[in-house]
């Protein structure tokens, strides 16, 4: 990961190596990479703009997702009809 920021403190706008700063990234949002890559994380986000969006948006993808993606239950007579109806169809 390049850790060079410029002179104005503004975030890079490119990255340096974008596959291996993202991996990092996902693994922190899948909650594999604890203490220690949190500060990596934070001084990255800070210098480096395409992993901040990067990050911000897997961020709220997956905060969709999970308030989306939630166990209904079906009606009982529905999953039987859909049952009878791959039944059916073998």
């Amino acid at each position: 990961m390049d850790n060079k920021n410029n002179s104005s403190g503004e975030r890079k706008l490119e990255c340096g190596d974008v596959s291996k700063c993202f991996q990092l990234l996902e693994s922190i949002l899948d909650g594999e990479d604890k203490d220690a890559s949190k500060e990596v994380l934070k001084e990255k986000l800070s210098k480096c703009q395409p992993c901040f969006e990067h990050y911000h948006l897997e961020q709220a993808i997956r905060e969709v997702l999970k308030n989306k993606c939630t166990k209904q239950d079906v009606p009982s007579e529905l999953a039987a009809c859909i049952r009878q109806k791959i039944e059916d169809i073998k």
